[in-house]
């Protein structure tokens, strides 16, 4: 299967390293160069309009989706290919998802988290076969993929879960091992078949 558009999850503020705001911009001229759309929250400011505005610039697409009342507060990226307006964040996660064939999350916080989280869970699940994948540029995510290999060995994680999961610390790499799971045979990472 071949990824049309791949959701990437990120921060609404920059951080206080300008490494991140660095790795936005090429995060999205790269998926442009590709001919890979963006899907992403739909937000203006900090991370998330610094990728948007990377794939505008290099000419490619991407869709935003945004809850009304985060709209009414004029948070929203007016410039994007495509901005699906709903009603709550659950309807977000959920349009995103649909529009989406694979999901990465870059630099964030308590926002990124809970959205890479429940994709994740919902492919260990069997609700979606999509893969999911953290850029790990500067070892950002290492603190958290130690804290998830201790939920490994403390039984709480299965072992195949956090092995299904692509890490790279580079887009070239992470996109590599995204397609490579597109290609394989559909099923969670638990093992059992999709009904």
């Amino acid at each position: 299967m071949f990824m049309r558009r791949l959701a990437v999850f990120l921060a609404s503020s920059n951080g206080y390293d300008p490494a991140h705001a660095a790795l936005a911009a090429d995060v999205g001229a790269e998926l442009a160069r590709r001919g890979i759309g963006l899907v992403y929250g739909g937000g203006r400011r900090g991370l998330m309009g610094i990728v948007a505005d990377s794939v505008l610039e290099a000419g490619g697409e991407v869709v935003g989706v945004m809850p009304h009342s985060m709209v009414e507060r004029e948070w929203a990226h007016e410039g994007v290919t495509e901005l699906v307006r709903c009603g709550s964040m659950h309807e977000r996660k959920a349009i995103m998802a649909e529009y989406s064939d694979a999901f990465i999350a870059l630099p964030g916080g308590l926002g990124t988290l809970e959205e890479i989280f429940e994709v994740w869970s919902w492919r260990q699940l069997g609700f979606h076969a999509k893969p999911v994948g953290f850029l790990d540029a500067g070892g950002f995510w290492t603190p958290l993929l130690d804290a998830l290999r201790g939920l490994v060995d403390s039984g709480f994680l299965p072992a195949p879960t956090l092995d299904d999961l692509a890490v790279a610390p580079d887009l070239h790499g992470l996109l590599d091992s995204l397609e490579e799971r597109l290609r394989s045979v559909p099923q969670p990472a638990h093992g059992e078949g999709l009904r």
